[in-house]
């Protein structure tokens, strides 16, 4: 076995030490706290930890103390490995464990020298995909031959597979009955206008899936795209997500986490609890919550042509 496929995400906590360690990384990563001097970065982030990590924590106890996310990242990367087997799969959290380092310390020791890279983002950020991608190329130290998946939102299995998964949120096909909102997690404006393509990669995302509900002759009452997690004072890219949702009093609303693969606490907590709480509040009718891909078999098959393809 000379070869693997590593599965690249941002991790999750798994208690709350690693909760504090998880926003201390997050914060100190250059793309995300976009601040040129290493020092005042850490200086910023170590506020910011400070700041957060009892609210957050309160949030994550809302959800069992844990992200989901490692879980469900392990069970895809054992489903992946039995379909593999000439194959080793593994996975590179970016801010809690198992990092890049620990993962290439294992690469090394079972003396891998060919490996697929799999950021397990449909749109290319930055923030997200950028920052995965050269940790792990930084701490290979070019020992590696290593391939990288491209963003997969045009995939044509994987929108089929997001396209059923929104569907059977509908009460007896009454499609024209729901308004439909993808929520994509936000960025700061001043990011996208540094040149992220992230906000235009997510617009023709629902374009493409849009197009794809028309073809099949469904028909929902409205179709959205909302951001969510803003934090600070600064301005994000619009709509926001509570924004989004005043227009809905007295509807159905679905909504689809569109720029997420594995469920995590910004789906658990945020689109389940904080703003289920909101659309209550705002007199929604019925409100419901897609899941992501995370390890379903249909998922797994998308993987799995995207490494052939790559490999051809």
């Amino acid at each position: 076995m000379n070869k693997a496929l590593v599965l690249l995400n941002m991790g999750g906590a798994r208690n709350k030490e690693e909760l504090e360690l998880f926003l201390r990384n997050m914060f100190n990563d250059k793309h995300i706290l976009t601040v040129k001097n290493d020092l005042l970065r850490s200086m910023i982030a170590s506020i910011i930890v400070y700041m957060r990590k009892d609210s957050a924590w309160e949030n994550y106890e809302l959800i069992g103390g844990k992200s989901p996310i490692n879980e469900l990242t392990d069970q895809l990367v054992a489903k992946l490995q039995d379909k593999l087997p000439e194959i080793f799969v593994t996975q590179a959290m970016r801010y809690t464990p198992p990092f890049a380092s620990q993962c290439i310390k294992e690469l090394e020791e079972k003396k891998i020298k060919n490996i697929i890279l799999f950021p397990l983002y449909p749109q290319y950020s930055t923030t997200t995909t950028q920052s995965s991608l050269l940790e792990f190329i930084d701490e290979a130290d070019e020992q590696f031959n290593m391939i990288a998946v491209e963003p997969f939102y045009k995939n044509n299995g994987f929108n089929e597979m997001v396209i059923n998964e929104i569907l059977s949120k509908v009460f007896r096909s009454k499609y024209s009955e729901y308004d439909l909102i993808f929520s994509a997690h936000g960025l700061p404006q001043k990011i996208v206008d540094a040149g992220d393509t992230y906000q235009k990669e997510v617009e023709e995302h629902v374009e493409i899936l849009t197009n794809k509900l028309v073809d099949y002759g469904i028909e929902f009452n409205s179709v959205n795209l909302a951001y969510q997690s803003k934090v600070g004072p600064m301005k994000w890219i619009d709509p926001s997500l509570d924004e989004c949702l005043k227009d809905f009093k007295d509807k159905k609303v679905i909504i689809y986490p569109i720029s997420f693969i594995i469920d995590n606490s910004e789906t658990f907590f945020e689109l389940d609890i904080e703003y289920r709480e909101i659309a209550q509040e705002l007199g929604i009718k019925e409100y419901q919550v897609c899941k992501c891909p995370n390890d379903s078999d249909i998922f797994v098959d998308v993987v799995l042509k995207l490494i052939d393809t790559i490999e051809k």
